[in-house]
């Protein structure tokens, strides 16, 4: 007969965009936005993008932004940054204004749409933006007379075409000129967003409160593990429950990873024999989940430069990464250098080195460099 504890279902959710059973480290982050919502038009939260590494829980920070939006009564629009943007986002706005007329008694908490881009200009016209301004306005005017407003969550921003984020943002600094019960949060890699400020129609958004997510301290990650572990019927041991802590390295999604293995690993109790397995075998699912899909995105000569430092068991040095690489030119490492921080492979830890900004990257690329074609000189 099952007991109790077989019954209870993980409550660790290592999966992309879930919400986790407790958010870590994040919450300043949340009441900025919220705070915005109630300051009105001009406040600073109501233009937030969200940036950070893969894996540390952008998708996650959309979903409890819109959750606090619906609490204060707010419609909202949660859309990807994919082809075809503009005219989603134009669909979700008509079918709002429709349901609204005439306003229903139970509050619309928000829409989810199928995409359908057969027939569907997606291409920027200036007859189409004039349809969608048109179209928010209508709605944001109906929604004042409820005293609510409209969010529109954005993610994977580095996925868009810049023309469809420049008809997005055009259309937001005419919302907050006219000072709208608007607001537009958005999330996406950093390379994206740096990219994205940069472009000179859209500088207005250099304004955007730019949230920069990052890991979490070891020590609220512990806290976390065993309230979690605890809260549902289980137990485990101090000195598992830290060394479990300190092998997350403070990476959210590698917090939910390990949390998740750990809860497979027993049905009661939670000793070190099973923090070493349960994290074993995180630690291969990061590496398929996390450090492939990051390096896919990546050209030959950034993985090349990324390899270059898998033989140094601490921060590497510039000069010896440019000697792996063949002796390449300074100038030539600085500039896959300051393309690898921008996406957020890597950091600057001092004067002249450099260190993974994803956990275990290393490891995984000394396991599988050959596969990849990569085998740097280890002198």
């Amino acid at each position: 007969m099952s007991t109790v504890q077989e019954r209870i279902k993980n409550p660790f959710k290592p999966s992309a965009g879930s919400t986790p059973p407790l958010l870590i480290g994040r919450q300043p982050a949340i009441d900025s936005v919220a705070e915005s919502l109630d300051d009105g038009p001009g406040a600073p939260g109501r233009l937030t993008i969200f940036t950070g590494a893969r894996g540390v829980g952008k998708t996650v920070m959309l979903n409890e932004v819109e959750d606090v939006a619906v609490q204060k009564g707010w419609l909202c629009i949660n859309e990807t940054a994919t082809t075809g943007l503009v005219a989603r986002l134009d669909e979700h706005m008509s079918h709002l204004v429709a349901t609204r007329n005439p306003p229903p008694r139970r509050r619309i908490t928000g829409v989810s749409l199928p995409l359908r881009l057969g027939g569907v200009n997606t291409e920027p016209t200036a007859e189409r933006a004039v349809d969608v301004r048109r179209r928010l306005s209508t709605l944001l005017d109906d929604l004042a007379t409820d005293r609510s407003g409209l969010l529109i969550t954005i993610d994977e921003v580095q996925s868009a075409g810049r023309a469809e984020l420049r008809e997005v943002a055009t259309l937001t600094q005419h919302m907050i000129r006219e000072d709208r019960e608007f607001a537009l949060v958005m999330a996406g890699l950093p390379s994206a967003v740096s990219s994205l400020l940069s472009d000179h129609v859209l500088t207005f958004l250099r304004r955007a409160d730019k949230q920069v997510l990052s890991d979490v301290p070891i020590d609220q990650v512990h806290d976390a593990l065993v309230a979690t572990i605890e809260e549902n019927g289980r137990t485990i041991d101090t000195h598992a429950s830290q060394m479990a802590a300190e092998a997350t390295g403070g990476y959210p999604f590698l917090v939910q990873l390990v949390g998740y293995h750990l809860w497979r690993s027993t049905d009661t109790h939670i000793d070190l024999s099973a923090v070493e397995q349960g994290v074993a075998a995180a630690r291969r699912r990061l590496g398929s989940l996390v450090h492939e899909t990051a390096l896919s995105d990546l050209s030959d000569v950034d993985r090349t430069f990324l390899m270059a430092m898998s033989p140094d068991d601490r921060p590497s040095q510039m000069g010896n990464i440019l000697r792996r690489m063949g002796g390449v030119a300074p100038q030539y490492g600085n500039t896959y250098r300051n393309r690898l921080i921008e996406a957020g492979m890597i950091e600057a830890v001092g004067h002249g080195k450099v260190d993974y900004a994803l956990p275990y990257l290393r490891d995984f690329l000394r396991e599988h460099g050959a596969s990849l074609g990569l085998v740097p000189s280890h002198k």
